[in-house]
C-alpha cells in the first residue's frame, strides 16, 4: 500500500516516540544503563531478523536511534509500522 505523506504522517504520529524525516522514520530510545540498551539492540536485531527488514542502529552509550527506511525502490509500508511498533513493544520490555 503506498501512503500520501499525510498518511505516513498521521501512520508515524500513533507510534510513540517515533518520527517522519523525510521518508525514514526516526526515534530515540534513552536508557538509564548502557547494558539495557544492548539488550535492546540484541532484542531489535531479533526483531529485525523476523521481518527481514533491518534497520540502521546507533549507539550512543546509554542512546540507542533506530532509522527505519523502505528497502530500495520501495516505499514506507505497513509492516514498517507494525516492526516500530514491536520495537516500542521491546524498549518497554528491556529498559
Amino acid at each position: 500500500m503506498q501512503f500520501t505523506e499525510e498518511e505516513l504522517r498521521e501512520q508515524v504520529g500513533r507510534l510513540e516516540g517515533w518520527k517522519l524525516d523525510q521518508d525514514i522514520m526516526v526515534r530515540k530510545y534513552m536508557f538509564n544503563e548502557y547494558m539495557k540498551g544492548i539488550a535492546f539492540v540484541d532484542e531489535v536485531a531479533a526483531i529485525s531478523e523476523a521481518f527481514d527488514h533491518h534497520p540502521h542502529i546507533t549507539i550512543d552509550y546509554k542512546t540507542v536511534i533506530l532509522r527505519l527506511s523502505a528497502k530500495e525502490g520501495d516505499e514506507l509500508a505497513g509492516f514498517d509500522f507494525r516492526q516500530a511498533h514491536e520495537f516500542n513493544e521491546a524498549f518497554e520490555r528491556t529498559r
